[in-house]
């Protein structure tokens, strides 16, 4: 066990009994159970263990051993149930681990054969090449598991044309509580099920005929018991699905696909506000769009517009065609059909995604109202019939109102299925009172217009206990006579569904420190409250997405090594269990946290990418600065963390210490005892440094940018910085270098050595100031992970000094200088295709427009890949990173250099991407500035 869990008694020996039927991952260290506490949901429950079963007779066993130490078991996906349906007190079972292969596609049946822990984009790039898909997509697509579909019937934002995973579901292998094998298709002779459900449905045929709504296209709620009538087919795996793990465990499922059209374009309807597009929902179904989805401004503002029509609401509503044309043409007709505000119709493939993204991401930026108040989940999918849904939205805001709540509404139009946060107070016991009210309330106005408590994401802990007011007391009786047929024993998800748990038990804030503890960070975002800042990440898994894409830097080190402590959400339930300390019980001091963040790259991608802006690379300097707080540090702190110091001392003795470096036994002694990998090669130091090199260059009298001459550029790629003044020059900027020693402070803030961070700013602030002035001029920064340093570290730990905020508003980076002080310059003409990679901070925190607007303009052609480049400042450099370094940079940026044509310009403006590329691909990559200086002196 890799953190020496202290089981004893009972919870050993069941984990010694575990351990000896199991052949895959018995778990029940600290860091498992702690990274199992929750969902994506309000709820928070501590397992015993975590067991990820590698075959069907590894469910059974641990069945078989859970119900003779009488130990409940809740089965595990992607974790992204928002209703606490995937958190238990017993025994987890993970599914992402091993079970998680496509056994087959049948391309003629339009059928697949897939495990529960397969992802479902992983399943769907698999039979794309056949012009197949599966249907149902939640927004959760990039992470979501077939398995975790199927117990929650999920559905997204297809399902006006092609349904729930219900409905795609052919048949199920499951393994009932009984350690029993059932086969469940359409129709008794083709199921192996349960002794007496054939009876049971026959002394139920009543109720189970009347006690349901009709005309309901997204009732999830309770047990769908209405799918065993005879005159439906008895289908016994329809009825399976969105059972919520408390009736078996699925181990294998044949599902079927769809065949989607080859061209889809996308009109967006703008109305004055979501009930006037909720009325216009209904209308457009008859035209057969694939999706007819809604969203308010309340909660596109936060994402900004990216080319919304005019309006306060809009419907998202794809067509498809046979070709582009044809798609459009239908789209057009959608918009003209909407009767709406304005229109706009976008059929380009960027497009599309980038209005896809906003709602997509809309599960993470709703958790923040537009005022920085927290939101939460709870009353995230109610449905009601389409014709319904305007007047029920009208009565849903009011009654938000008079419980003095707010929420902003978006989900499936078309469907008449609503996700809403709700900024709940979770923390009070006043605020968790009118959490229950709002709850029971809530429940009256949903079935007073015919609907379900859940339309999407199950009933879970979240909405069970208020089934009764939905389905009457006699057909709740009736689920918990059709639970104990599966699982007499109640050890499968016991307090979901039947018998439920209350719905103000066990929320996951209970357990967090009310006042805030005493950091370094300001955390502006979160009113200085460290707690908060952890409490941001809400569960909803972006992080865990395996494939990375051109728009995504989140989250490297999860995508090398596959492990939930790895992602984003996985160190923010270990820094959430640490402030809890119940399972991690040893605070800031914790080795679970520590090692966890030691693989996290400080990449900052998730402070963009996470929907709910996590900060993962703040919180690991946090954490490192409290942990070592009057400790002895590792060696690569002091060495790399202090680089600035050291490059300093070394500058006049740079070629015999290059020269030295080149003895491979004294690069191995230095490697040694600094810390670094010893498959790194150490890099050469500027034999001259480039405030040497421009020692002797008169100052402007009067000029127009300050240029920052960062510690990467100044010792170790001086060529940069005067490939910058030579372009800025041609352009008609003047720049001026600062008078004194400035540093941005990353190092030491990577290291987590913030007191030192502190000082240094504090001196550069003390330089820089005067410069700045009332002149207005901006602050040109060459590396981009500098600039992010300036721009956030900087007046985030230090929150009080105006100089910082002043700083770190006039930073600037290369491209943005040259499109600000020069627009009508036109940069030397290249002409040539480009490859490498936008460096993560500059994503992250500077954005890359300019660059991007730079490039075209000097025929620099094609994208940059996303991801990481893997070196990521001292992350790369430090002994044990090696092996996750090289994987992130085979992600993207390896493989794009690779398979660059000749002539290819490899650009890399971060002194990390450079040297990883050196170092890895042998490539030299060149900082844009080179590029255009090379060419300005060529055509001199």
């Amino acid at each position: 066990m890799e953190d020496g869990a202290q089981n004893t008694g009972p919870e050993r020996e069941l984990e010694r009994e575990l351990l000896r039927v199991v052949r895959g991952r018995v778990d029940f260290t600290v860091t498992a159970r702690a990274l199992t506490t929750m969902d994506a949901s309000n709820y928070r429950r501590v397992p015993l263990g975590v067991v990820a079963p590698r075959d069907a007779d590894d469910v059974a066993a641990v069945l078989e051993v859970c119900r003779t130490y009488g130990v409940p078991v809740v089965s595990r996906g992607g974790g992204t149930s928002i209703a606490g349906q995937a958190t238990g007190t017993g025994i987890v079972l993970d599914f992402t681990r091993f079970m998680r292969s496509l056994v087959s596609v049948n391309a003629e049946e339009r059928t697949a054969v897939v495990q529960p822990g397969v992802v479902l984009d992983v399943l769907r790039e698999a039979v794309a090449p056949y012009g197949l898909t599966f249907g149902p997509d939640p927004s959760t697509h990039s992470r979501c598991t077939l398995g975790g579909m199927i117990g929650n019937n999920a559905c997204g934002s297809h399902s006006v044309a092609w349904g729930t995973t219900a409905d795609n579901i052919r048949d199920l292998g499951v393994v009932g509580a009984q350690g029993v094998f059932h086969h469940l298709a359409q129709g008794w002779r083709n199921s192996t099920a349960p002794a007496g459900l054939s009876d049971f449905v026959s002394r139920h045929l009543s109720i189970l005929r009347t006690g349901y709504p009709q005309d309901l296209p997204r009732r999830i709620s309770g047990y769908a018991l209405d799918a065993l009538l005879p005159e439906r087919g008895a289908d016994l795996a329809r009825a399976f699905c969105g059972s919520e793990g408390t009736l078996g465990v699925v181990t294998e499922a044949t599902v079927r696909l769809v065949e989607p059209p080859p061209a889809r374009a996308l009109a967006v309807l703008g109305y004055a506000d979501e009930s006037a597009a909720a009325e216009a929902a209904p209308g457009l179904l008859r035209y057969r769009p694939l999706t007819v989805e809604g969203m308010a401004a309340d909660l596109v503002r936060v994402r900004g517009e990216a080319g919304l029509p005019r309006g306060g609401a809009w419907l998202f509503v794809e067509s498809g065609g046979a070709t582009e044309s044809e798609a459009r043409a239908r789209a057009a007709e959608l918009a003209r059909a909407g009767d709406a505000l304005a229109t706009a119709v976008v059929s380009d493939p960027a497009g599309m995604r980038a209005l896809w993204r906003i709602r997509e991401d809309a599960a993470g930026t709703a958790t923040r109202m537009p005022d920085g108040t927290e939101a939460w989940p709870g009353w995230e999918d109610c449905a009601v019939p389409p014709a319904q849904l305007g007047a029920y939205l009208k009565e849903f805001r009011n009654l938000l109102s008079s419980h003095e709540l707010r929420g902003a509404p978006y989900g499936h139009f078309g469907d008449g299925c609503i996700h809403v946060r709700i900024d709940f107070d979770l923390l009070t016991s006043a605020g968790i009172a009118r959490f229950r009210d709002f709850s029971e309330d809530l429940a009256g106005l949903v079935v007073a217009h015919g609907g379900s408590l859940s339309g999407e994401h199950g009933d879970g802990q979240a909405r069970a206990e208020l089934l009764p007011r939905m389905y009457g007391s006699e057909l709740v009786r009736v689920f918990g006579e059709f639970k104990d047929l599966w699982d007499p024993a109640g050890i499968l998800n016991p307090g979901i569904l039947a018998r439920p748990a209350r719905l103000d038990e066990s929320l996951r804030f209970e357990v967090l420190p009310r006042r805030p503890v005493d950091v370094a960070f300001g955390y502006p975002h979160d009113d200085g409250d460290f707690t908060a800042a952890v409490r941001r990440c809400v569960g909803v898994a972006k992080c865990r997405t395996e494939k990375g894409s051109s728009v995504d830097v989140m989250c490297p080190s999860f995508r090398a090594t596959g492990e939930e402590r790895h992602s984003t959400r996985g160190r923010a339930r270990l820094l959430h269990e640490m402030l809890a300390g119940e399972v991690i019980t040893d605070g800031w001091r914790s080795e679970e946290v520590r090692d966890a963040l030691d693989l996290c790259l400080s990449c900052k991608g998730c402070r963009s990418d996470c929907p709910v802006g996590v900060d993962m690379a703040t919180y690991k300097a946090e954490f490192l600065h409290q942990h070592y707080q009057g400790r002895r540090r590792p060696a690569a702190h002091y060495a790399m963390g202090r680089l600035p110091e050291w490059l300093r001392v070394a500058a006049p003795l740079a070629r015999p210490l290059n020269a030295a470096a080149r003895v491979r036994p004294l690069a191995a002694l230095a490697k040694r005892l600094a810390g670094i990998a010893p498959e790194r090669t150490l890099p050469a130091l500027a034999p001259r440094t480039f405030l040497r090199a421009v020692r002797s260059r008169p100052a402007p009298p009067a000029p127009d940018v300050i240029l920052w001459p960062d510690t990467f550029t100044n010792h170790l790629s001086p060529q940069v910085g005067l490939a910058a003044l030579r372009v800025l020059a041609d352009a008609g900027v003047d720049a001026a270098l600062p008078a004194g020693r400035v540093c941005c402070g990353l190092t030491y803030v990577s290291t987590g050595q913030l007191d030192r961070a502190r000082t240094v700013m504090r001196r550069t602030l003390d330089v820089m100031d005067p410069l700045l002035g009332e002149a207005g001029l901006s602050v040109v920064v060459l590396e981009p992970s500098c600039a992010a340093a300036l721009r956030t570290d900087l007046p985030e730990l230090l929150p009080a000094d105006p100089r910082a905020a002043r700083l770190a508003a006039a930073v600037r980076t290369f491209a943005q200088t040259v499109e600000e002080r020069a627009p009508h310059w036109d940069p030397p003409r290249v002409d040539r295709p480009v490859v490498g990679q936008t460096h993560c901070h500059q994503h992250a925190v500077l954005g890359d427009a300019a660059e991007r607007r730079l490039r075209e303009k000097a025929g620099l052609t094609g994208g940059l890949s996303g991801g990481c480049c893997g070196l990521a400042g001292n992350f790369g450099f430090e002994r044990g990173h090696w092996e996750v370094s090289v994987a992130c940079a085979e992600e993207q940026l390896l493989p794009a250099v690779r398979d660059a044509p000749p002539g290819t310009e490899v650009l890399a403006d971060g002194y990390s991407c450079r040297t990883q590329l050196a170092q890895l691909a042998g490539r030299r990559a060149r900082h844009l500035a080179e590029v255009l200086a090379e060419r300005l002196d060529g055509e001199g």
